[in-house]
């Protein structure tokens, strides 16, 4: 097909082309004397995007999947009690990988649409006289259903009953995208990957670690090798990896943090939000309601959007896909056909999400669903417009790139 268009899956994201470029490099020496002097930094640089001072970064050749594995069995032992919710396909795996990994999961079965029952895990967490609850697992942003639940009301809720345990974030799909404060919301451990908010492609597991949960390291007894956190801690302190990195996607997380950063967190985070109100706005201009359920749930980076009764998600997808060259998400699980996700994340403005909605009308009423043309696009137009930064018309016009 002509043309080339912007994926809106909630990952992999569009990769900016300054990443691009910085991933076209030739292989180099992975123990030449002056790497540390790229990667300390940059390992420096990745706790101002967690937001942690006294934190532990660490960066594995791996998806988010293999950071989840990394972050539970450096700092867990078989048997351990784990608190988990499960309210979409993501909080799901997570605790498959518990269960497999020989913890003893408390699995909290939450309405796909809602986020963390943070009342009923104050239930759990109260009854645990014996304090026998190790980690506490909160999925920030739960990507199959478009909800993000509130990571500090679970600190809150463990400093007012003064419980010892860990709490561990999935922020695969939220960190660097939605506000993530390590430090102060007391994370013990947090998760990510490469292919989201970091806009690379994916291959890096990034999680960073407290204290701690350094110091649970040590009495750990979980089975690990290519994840162990010691193997890492000895090589990193001097700018090395206890096995080949790969050096060209680190590479081009150097320039993705450099544009976190240049930007600046806090107005990545609102441009996250401005994007997603857009298609929240479309949503109820088409007649539609998200998967999540109430506004509280909402998520800055995917928005889960429910077809009428009738209608196949998947199938709009799929047709938006093949007759427009549009990727869309699908719906996972136990929302398969009921939705299709718009991911609004990483690298993006106003223009490359009008036309995901417009891609996203034409394929609807393609398939038969009763919208108005153009009235989603509509709506999130006159939001950006009306949101819109003001400009200088009379100012010096910026050269051609």
């Amino acid at each position: 097909m002509p043309g080339s268009n912007p994926i809106f899956i909630p990952g992999p994201t569009n990769v900016p082309h300054r990443i691009r470029q910085a991933l076209d490099c030739p292989m180099e020496d992975q123990r030449a004397p002056d790497l540390p002097a790229f990667t300390l930094p940059l390992l420096a640089d990745l706790k101002r995007v967690f937001k942690t001072d006294s934190g532990q970064v660490f960066i594995y050749p791996s998806s988010g999947t293999g950071a989840w594995e990394a972050a539970m069995t450096n700092t867990l032992s078989p048997g351990d009690k784990v608190l988990a919710s499960r309210f979409g396909q993501f909080s799901h795996l997570w605790i498959d990988l518990c269960q497999r990994q020989g913890f003893d999961v408390i699995d909290v079965d939450v309405e796909w649409g809602e986020g963390v029952p943070v009342e009923i895990y104050a239930e759990h967490l109260m009854a645990d006289k014996a304090q026998e609850i190790k980690a506490v697992l909160v999925c920030q942003n739960e990507t199959a259903t478009g909800v993000t639940s509130d990571v500090a009301a679970v600190r809150r809720l463990l400093d007012d009953l003064g419980h010892p345990a860990m709490l561990y974030v999935d922020g695969v799909s939220s960190i660097a995208s939605i506000d993530f404060r390590m430090d102060e919301w007391g994370v013990d451990v947090a998760v990510s990957g490469s292919q989201k908010g970091f806009m690379l492609p994916a291959g890096l597991g990034i999680l960073c670690v407290s204290q701690k949960a350094l110091e649970a390291h040590k009495q750990a007894t979980s089975r690990r090798c290519y994840f162990d956190f010691a193997d890492h801690i000895k090589a990193n302190v001097d700018g090395f990896f206890p096995y080949t990195p790969a050096m060209h996607m680190l590479r081009g997380l150097r320039v993705s943090v450099d544009m976190l950063l240049e930007e600046g967190l806090e107005n990545v985070f609102a441009r996250h939000h401005r994007m997603a109100e857009g298609v929240r706005r479309a949503v109820d201009a088409w007649g539609l309601r998200l998967c999540a359920k109430e506004p509280k749930w909402h998520s800055d980076t995917v928005s889960a959007i429910m077809v009428p009764e009738g209608f196949d998600g998947n199938e709009v997808a799929k047709l938006a896909y093949l007759r427009y060259g549009l990727s869309l998400g699908v719906g996972l699980s136990k929302v398969q056909g009921k939705l299709f996700r718009i991911g609004h994340l990483g690298d993006l403005n106003e223009l490359m999400l009008l036309t995901v909605l417009a891609g996203s009308e034409m394929a609807m009423r393609d398939f038969g669903i009763e919208i108005e043309a153009g009235s989603g696009v509509a709506a999130a137009e006159e939001y950006y417009r009306g949101t819109a930064k003001p400009v200088e018309l009379n100012a010096p016009a910026a050269a051609a790139v």
